[in-house]
């Protein structure tokens, strides 16, 4: 993938110029060749998601299903104060320390998880699809919350703190946690995946325990978002009745988009003992004019 950085690089040497003309010319002809071999229904586009319309619509159509639907006013102050503790400064590969694109949106999701889920020193905390973040340690500097970090990409087991293998079945005990989060992690989970999610957390929470997805990604059709230029050789099931939204530069192979049909089926009937709140963020653009979490799930073990 071709970032800001390669790019500087290849304007200052012409040796790298031409790898970066060739390597452009390679992921494009690439792309469009998927593209064209790619299933219908397909769209060039981003999932228009952040239409105002579509935010009414979803909201009117998860209360007619009878889902708890929670108005969540984000305390501006509060997350600035949080931001000034959390000092990810100290973590310079993540976003650039906090001067990176997009860095504000994912210091807001941090934010909104740890008030969400009420952390406190009594939690066991599982950062789940966790990609290197350092919302754990901040999570245990801030509230002195036991944290663990999971992730596919982590070698398989546990490993101090750390928990590698199939977010869907974790090699832990029954209870072993009391409160779990995903950070604009949950979309990227494929095929059946989101399901077995739902049935592991019900089994690895504690009675009381909660497990909080944000952003949760809603939309008025089933959708799946897509870079084709980071799709492995032979590509990946796509479910055959999503439609496809195809981004170049995305650099994520899948992201999921639930209408509320497949929200109630895949999500809300596989939640055995959970209990679902969602909540609809009123005010993230004060935060920032980039921030877009807009739907929040909070699961809680009944």
């Amino acid at each position: 993938m071709l970032t800001t950085q390669k790019i500087q690089m290849a304007i200052r040497c012409p040796d790298e110029l031409f790898k970066f003309f060739i390597h452009a010319v390679k992921e494009t002809l690439i792309w469009d060749y998927r593209y064209a071999t790619l299933r219908s229904p397909k769209i060039k586009s981003h999932v228009p998601h952040d239409d105002p319309r579509i935010y009414n619509e979803i909201i009117r159509e998860l209360k007619k299903e009878g889902l708890d639907v929670v108005d969540f006013e984000i305390g501006v102050n509060d997350y600035k104060e949080y931001l000034n503790n959390a000092e990810y400064f100290k973590f310079p590969c993540y976003f650039g320390g906090g001067q990176g694109t997009q860095f504000t949106e994912k210091s807001l999701e941090h934010y909104l998880a740890a008030r969400l889920l009420d952390l406190s020193n009594d939690d066991v905390y599982i950062d789940v699809g966790n990609a290197n973040s350092p919302a754990p340690e901040i999570y245990q500097k801030l509230y002195g919350s036991k944290v663990y970090r999971q992730d596919l990409v982590f070698p398989e087991g546990i490993h101090g703190n750390v928990i590698g293998g199939d977010a869907g079945n974790m090699p832990v005990e029954d209870g072993f946690a009391t409160k779990m989060a995903l950070h604009c992690s949950f979309e990227h989970f494929e095929q059946d995946s989101d399901i077995r999610l739902m049935k592991e957390a019900s089994r690895v929470l504690r009675k009381g325990g909660k497990l909080c997805i944000l952003p949760l990604y809603l939309f008025n059709r089933y959708a799946i978002q897509t870079d084709l230029a980071a799709l492995p050789i032979g590509g990946i099931s796509f479910e055959g009745d999503a439609v496809l939204y195809c981004v170049k530069g995305y650099r994520n192979r899948y992201g999921r988009f639930y209408d509320i049909p497949h929200f109630i089926a895949r999500i809300r009937n596989n939640l055995n003992d959970l209990k679902l709140t969602i909540y609809v963020v009123r005010n993230e653009k004060e935060v920032d004019p980039s921030c877009y979490v807009k739907f929040a799930a909070v699961f809680k073990k009944e």
